[in-house]
């Protein structure tokens, strides 16, 4: 007993100062990381941009909570004279505010697409979805426009930033840069497991294990109240502008990093004591996004990495603005004016625990994947020989589920903005998503990207090899939702595990918020044609001049293409116009690249 003494009398102390050896603990801990900092900045600012980024981030975010909780009640208290003057004002006020915003955007508009007639066309297809899905709404009388305009508005301010500003795409750019490097760490595991060779040749070792190390990270992230923490920032301003209930909004944010299945669970406690419109809100912000475990699969394919982010993270508005375009709330919610709502951090009680549990929970799903994709495409090649045999019995070759897709689909291909001779591959790619699943449709992208890049000609006979960069942009937004037939029974199944005495209610509503689910991400794919700007190619002549000409690439196809536009056979004699004219070496340059590709000036 008496050599326990000292230790009994160290436990009592710290429980008495408790509060006191915490604050301690954080202030140390936060004067070395402030010495890290400084040294990190001072050896190369460069190269800790990205640190000192993160740090404001979450150095505003701890200052601001802080603010609140000490000085926000007497803030407000202060603020109150000034609030009652602008709650008079606002009525006249918001017009003003709604007019300046739309002479803005229409000046814009015209100065932008003065260069791009194209992006009109993506314009018009925007409005045009919106004014369908008004016409699909329940009750066209109780539409919250205020929900439906600032949704809109924050897909189109996120699209901006994004697409358009040199900060967005830089941003978004070293966010999907940093993605692939992180998701690049699957290897060390799935190499030990399975060995090199497989990794490097089968779908199955290359892509899946990225699910496996991205759900448990996910499980991690959830332990430790990262994930929540950062769900509950971006569902309290989506809340605040939109006039969203806590619930609803709660949910459609986490959709943006979690799954269709895994979102309800943030609401669980929430979900029996939901409206119809609440419940369609949920199920339109799980069809129009994906889950982050099977972007890494996507990303794994080379489908653009801040594109895949960009479009989950617009989705989020525009998924909430059109649920509620779609199925306006007529019932009374249990949860308006609710400031927030709790989320539990999980059952877990340490970390290697929740990281064993992710890592076993996606199991499930990457069998799930697997499962689908082999029945998926199984099931499609046997719909397109059963096609091919109904065509042939009327003379008509080649019949397919895919050229089905890319007749019926084409005009709304048009519409997001892709040209029209890429309309019917984008349409193609559409129906897959639709009526199979985007896995398969994102793997057929690749296919379609990785022949462009290779600098592959357009056309093979009468068969599209690829299409432009501007059609790769609007399908990649297009695609990105679990928008599709099969995940009805998904969505179905999750919900009615959490409340089944709602099971007749979910039914009821999930077919509007499966086509709402659609038209949110083609609404993303008809931003992506609109801020889409073409990339330039670079000086030919420099290129034709540094290239070795042993393989081919997009850079290289569209240099011998604009090389041919300029070259002219008369006579037997070739020459060139343009700038290429004052270079002696174009006609060497030309020999070149007949080497690779088709055109008449190659019979000289």
């Amino acid at each position: 007993r008496k050599a326990l003494q000292p230790a009994s009398k160290a436990q009592h102390f710290c429980k008495a100062h408790a509060k006191l050896l915490r604050r301690v603990v954080l202030g140390l801990l936060a004067v070395a990381y402030l010495c890290y900092f400084i040294a990190a900045c001072y050896l190369n600012f460069q190269r800790a941009l990205a640190l000192v980024v993160i740090t404001a981030v979450v150095v505003f975010f701890i200052c601001w909570e802080l603010f609140q909780k000490h000085w926000g009640a007497k803030v407000l208290l202060l603020l109150r004279p000034v609030g009652k003057c602008f709650q008079k004002a606002w009525p006249w006020l918001k017009w003003l505010l709604w007019v300046a915003l739309l002479a803005g955007l229409i000046v814009w508009l015209v100065l932008d697409t003065g260069r791009n007639p194209e992006q009109l066309i993506s314009l018009g297809g925007f409005f045009f979805l919106v004014l369908f899905l008004f016409a699909c709404s329940k009750h066209h009388g109780a539409v919250s426009w205020r929900a439906v305009f600032w949704g809109l508005g924050l897909e189109f301010l996120l699209g901006l930033f994004v697409l358009r500003t040199t900060p967005g795409i830089q941003a978004f750019q070293w966010l999907g840069d940093q993605v692939q490097y992180f998701l690049g760490y699957t290897t060390a595991g799935s190499s030990f497991v399975f060995g090199n060779t497989l990794i490097q040749d089968v779908f199955a070792f290359q892509s899946l294990p990225i699910i496996v190390f991205f759900s448990c990270v996910t499980s991690i992230l959830y332990y430790l109240g990262v994930m929540q923490w950062v769900i509950l920032k971006i569902s309290w301003v989506l809340q605040v502008s939109m006039g969203t209930t806590a619930t609803e909004t709660l949910s459609v944010a986490g959709n943006i990093f979690v799954g269709q299945s895994e979102a309800p669970l943030l609401i669980r406690p929430y979900l029996a004591d939901m409206t119809l419109s609440e419940i369609h809100a949920v199920m339109t912000g799980g069809f129009s996004t994906i889950a982050g475990s099977v972007m890494g699969a996507y990303i794994s394919f080379g489908i653009d990495a801040a594109s895949l982010i960009a479009a989950s993270v617009m989705a989020a508005p525009c998924a909430l603005a059109m649920a509620k375009l779609v199925y306006p709330e007529v019932e009374e919610s249990k949860f308006k004016g609710k400031a927030s709502i709790r989320i539990s951090r999980g059952e877990e009680q340490n970390i290697l625990e929740a990281a064993s549990n992710g890592a076993a929970n996606s199991v499930g799903l990457v069998a799930n994947i697997a499962a689908n994709l082999i029945a998926f495409l199984a099931v499609l090649e046997f719909i397109n020989a059963a096609l091919r045999w109904f065509g042939e019995m009327v003379d008509i070759e080649g019949l397919t589920f895919q050229v089905i897709c890319s007749y019926v689909l084409m005009p709304l291909a048009f519409l997001m903005g892709a040209d029209w001779a890429d309309s019917p591959v984008v349409a193609e790619l559409l129906g897959i998503k639709i009526f199979l699943n985007e896995f398969v449709a994102y793997q057929q992208l690749s296919a379609y990207k990785n022949n462009r890049l290779m600098g592959l000609e357009e056309w093979d006979g009468s068969r599209k090899q690829w299409i432009s960069e501007r059609a790769e942009s609007i399908t990649t937004f297009a695609l990105c939702g679990f928008a599709n037939f099969s995940s009805i029974g998904i969505t179905l199944g999750a919900l009615s595990s959490i409340a089944p005495q709602r099971k007749g209610d979910f039914a009821s509503v999930v077919l509007r918020a499966l086509l709402t689910g659609m038209c949110v991400s083609m609404l993303n794919a008809c931003l992506a044609g609109l801020f889409h700007v073409p990339t330039e190619v670079g000086d030919c002549a420099t290129f034709f001049s540094t290239t070795n000409f042993n393989s081919t690439s997009y850079t290289m196809y569209t240099c011998c293409k604009q090389l041919f536009a300029s070259s002219v056979l008369q006579n037997g004699s070739l020459s060139f116009t343009g700038s290429w004219a004052g270079h002696n070496e174009s006609a060497l340059w030309l020999g070149e690249c007949c080497a690779y590709y088709n055109h008449t000036s190659c019979a000289w």
